[in-house]
């Protein structure tokens, strides 16, 4: 017995074949319908999508080194923007180095000082605390370096045993916090209250070093503000508050004539 092919033919299905129902959905599937047309909205957004993307300029996908090999390829006007776009990506290349580099507050020792300090590039900031290990207020600051460490990663942030560094060190002279640049020390924070106290917050340390410019700070304003404002009203609530007793003794005492 042979095999009866039907054919369909579209008059038998008068509806719109772009009409989303469970029958058309059959006929595409069988090659019946041809396939659903496109909402224009969408072939449009792609279309502009696509001239977007021709209006990229082809040295912005490049990297350095294929930079360098096309730059035979431009003309004068795409030259001078591919010499500004390769400073741009030679500056992101270095403060990439920068992070990988740094990020984390470093033990070293006296014999590396000048390697690591003295001798560190110029444009780079470097951090180095002197301190004992027996005193409290260095391993806070130890703390609260290594938190900026992690903000500030361009930033070199070094720590050492003041031992190894300087031999008979006083000790009211810890902690000690310099601040190097070029080889030079533009800040130093010596002693417990030269850094800020035995309660001393990280963002009173950090507002310290912004001051001499070894980091940028996102902070607004100096956060020992408001320490310094509470100790003031509290000064002078307790001398009004003596004035007022003063006032009252007064007043109380007999009147001799």
């Amino acid at each position: 017995m042979g095999m009866v092919v039907i054919q369909w033919k579209s008059w038998m299905f008068p509806q719109d074949p772009n009409e989303d129902t469970e029958w058309n959905d059959i006929l595409r599937h069988f090659g019946i319908l041809p396939p659903k047309e496109k909402p224009k909205d969408e072939i449009e957004e792609k279309v502009l999508h696509l001239q977007k993307e021709e209006e990229v300029k082809p040295y912005e996908r490049m990297n350095l080194e294929e930079l360098k090999e096309a730059e035979d390829d431009f003309d004068e006007a795409d030259r001078k923007a591919i010499e500004m776009y390769r400073q741009q990506r030679l500056k992101e290349w270095k403060c990439l180095q920068r992070m990988q580099k740094y990020g984390e507050l470093r033990e070293i020792c006296g014999e590396q000082y000048v390697k690591e300090v003295t001798n560190a590039p110029d444009d780079v900031w470097v951090i180095i605390h002197l301190y004992r290990s027996s005193i409290p207020v260095c391993l806070l600051v130890n703390e609260h370096l290594s938190l900026l460490a992690r903000k500030f990663p361009e930033v070199k942030f070094l720590k050492a045993v003041v031992n190894s560094c300087i031999q008979n060190y006083h000790d009211t002279c810890l902690p000690t916090i310099l601040v190097y640049k070029t080889g030079e020390i533009k800040g130093r924070f010596i002693g417990v209250a030269a850094c800020g106290g035995i309660y001393l917050r990280v963002e009173e340390l950090e507002w310290k070093l912004a001051e001499v410019g070894a980091i940028e700070t996102d902070l607004e304003e100096n956060p020992r503000k408001d320490i310094t404002n509470m100790m003031t009203l509290a000064v002078q609530n307790i001398s009004a508050h003596k004035d007022t007793n003063t006032r009252s003794s007064d007043v109380m005492k007999p009147h001799i004539t």
